[in-house]
């Protein structure tokens, strides 16, 4: 399993990736002032940076316990984006919607579409993550990477 290390440069190191990505493109497509979407996108960073450390040690326990191994397969990796996601989408509609000034309906649809970006560069960051720096469970005893 992930050392806490590793865990605090995976987490915050997608939150600045994300960031980046996010907030000038939340603005364009939504036509929010670029000080609104950052505002939203920084404190939905704050959040989703400590709910990524809390899902992710819980969602290695449940593996490491279920399977024997945090390796992922291609279906895991589905489901960890998506229920990482999900989660998240819970937590922060009322955020949105007040910060916003937006109802919980019109909330719901701008977070879908960060949701739908996230779910993608959840997917993709992790496992460019991965790729960069393996995960010890990953290790076979020669040093090869076990490809998932």
């Amino acid at each position: 399993m992930r050392t806490k290390s590793d865990r605090i440069r995976q987490a915050v190191s997608f939150e600045l990736l994300g960031l980046a990505l996010v907030t000038p493109l939340g603005s364009w497509v939504y036509g929010f002032p670029l000080f609104d979407i950052g505002a939203i996108s920084v404190i939905s960073s704050l959040v989703a940076t400590c709910w990524n450390y809390t899902f992710n040690f819980g969602f290695d326990h449940a593996m490491k316990r279920w399977r024997g191994t945090t390796a992922k397969t291609l279906p895991l990796r589905v489901l960890h984006a998506t229920a990482f996601e999900l989660g998240l989408v819970l937590i922060l509609l009322p955020i949105f919607s007040w910060w916003l000034g937006l109802g919980y309906v019109e909330s719901f649809v701008v977070q879908m579409t960060f949701a739908m970006f996230y779910l993608v560069y959840t997917f993709a960051f992790t496992w460019g993550y991965e790729r960069v720096f393996p995960d010890p469970d990953t290790q076979t005893q020669t040093g090869q990477t076990v490809q998932a």
